[in-house]
């Protein structure tokens, strides 16, 4: 089954931002990117706080994981709108 989709999956036309955006549109990955970093940096910045005991420390280090891990979530949940396979 799963080798079924992903054969067929590279026979049919590649999806590409227009078609991708009628499954889900891109503000939407945005929107749940930003409250899904949201949760996870406060959990960051609660462990560096607990582990460094500096508040300063523990916010920098979560601000820097906010950036690079919302960027990477994105391009993440772009890629697998390009999956054919479990929908």
């Amino acid at each position: 089954m799963i080798t079924e989709q992903l054969i067929n999956s590279k026979v049919e036309k590649r999806s590409n931002y227009a078609t991708d955006s009628i499954s889900e549109h891109p503000k939407r990955s945005i929107a749940k990117s930003i409250s899904w970093r949201a949760i996870g940096t406060l959990d960051t910045v609660l462990i560096s706080w607990l582990i460094t005991g500096t508040l300063r420390l523990a916010f920098s280090i979560g601000l820097v994981e906010l950036v690079t891990k919302m960027v990477l979530y994105f391009a993440h949940e772009r890629m697998w709108n390009a999956i054919k396979w479990g929908r």
